[in-house]
């Protein structure tokens, strides 16, 4: 086909539906948070120590973390980075007896904890923590201060 065809052929061109969705990526969308779990649902009781010093109980589900927790719950802790392993300030201090059930703490979560305010031994990153029935009855305390990143001083909300 010459080219002089080529630019003067026609060509039927199909017209872009406008209320279609298109994503520029093929990945599937993250959204933090679980939101088809209510408050009170799940097997699983995890016991939150406030840095007052209030015992807050809530229920868990297998895969909850401790951020969705404090967020399903409204417990002040903060998640400047929304859990993605970018920060220390869900930092929560777990009791040994569960901590010694845990997986052991990744490369990258040891990195972000080296940045934690009050750092302890059984420190954790509440990002981290993802509820199984091994840590059923787990008690975390939440510490009396963070290093925060963020100099506006919100807080994520659960969406």
């Amino acid at each position: 086909m010459s080219l002089l065809r080529l630019f003067t052929t026609k060509v039927a061109f199909k017209p872009i539906q406008r209320n279609t969705f298109r994503s520029f990526s093929s990945a599937p969308a993250l959204f933090h948070g679980r939101e088809h779990i209510k408050r009170g649902e799940g097997p699983y009781t995890v016991n939150f120590i406030t840095p007052d010093g209030e015992k807050i109980s809530v229920k868990a589900t297998d895969g909850d973390t401790i951020i969705d927790l404090t967020q399903r719950y409204d417990i002040d802790l903060e998640a400047a980075c929304e859990g993605s392993l970018a920060c220390s300030t869900c930092h929560v201090i777990c009791e040994q007896s569960y901590y010694d059930k845990m997986d052991e703490p990744s490369d990258e979560e040891n990195d972000m904890l080296d940045l934690a305010f009050g750092l302890t031994d059984t420190s954790r990153l509440g990002c981290q923590v993802v509820m199984s029935e091994k840590l059923d009855g787990l008690t975390v305390r939440i510490p009396s201060a963070t290093r925060n990143l963020r100099v506006d001083g919100s807080k994520p909300s659960h969406h």
